[in-house]
């Protein structure tokens, strides 16, 4: 295993965590009672009216499955890395 290898498959699976996270969050929030209570202490009127309409919801929400789609994507690209890594220490082995 190379040096970085380790911290640089660390930081991707945090980044992978992260999207998914936040993306389930913003996927699901818009449509929950809580979202106006979110939306109180924001400084923009204009935008925060705007994000209280349906399409501005689904623009959160769209913005949310973005970032889940993302980070199974990007799952899916660590997990095929390990798996090739994997298959081609076993060819070396005797």
């Amino acid at each position: 295993m190379q040096p970085g290898a380790f911290l640089r498959s660390f930081g991707r699976a945090l980044f992978i965590l992260y999207c998914v996270e936040v993306g389930v969050f913003l996927t699901l929030a818009p449509w929950r009672g809580g979202w106006s209570g979110l939306l109180i202490e924001f400084p923009l009127e204009q935008l925060r009216e705007w994000m209280l309409t349906q399409w501005g919801r689904g623009a959160v929400t769209g913005f949310g499955l973005v970032h889940v789609v993302w980070g199974f994507h990007d799952l899916r690209e660590l997990l095929g890395r390990r798996r090739a890594r994997a298959a081609h220490s076993s060819e070396r082995a005797p």
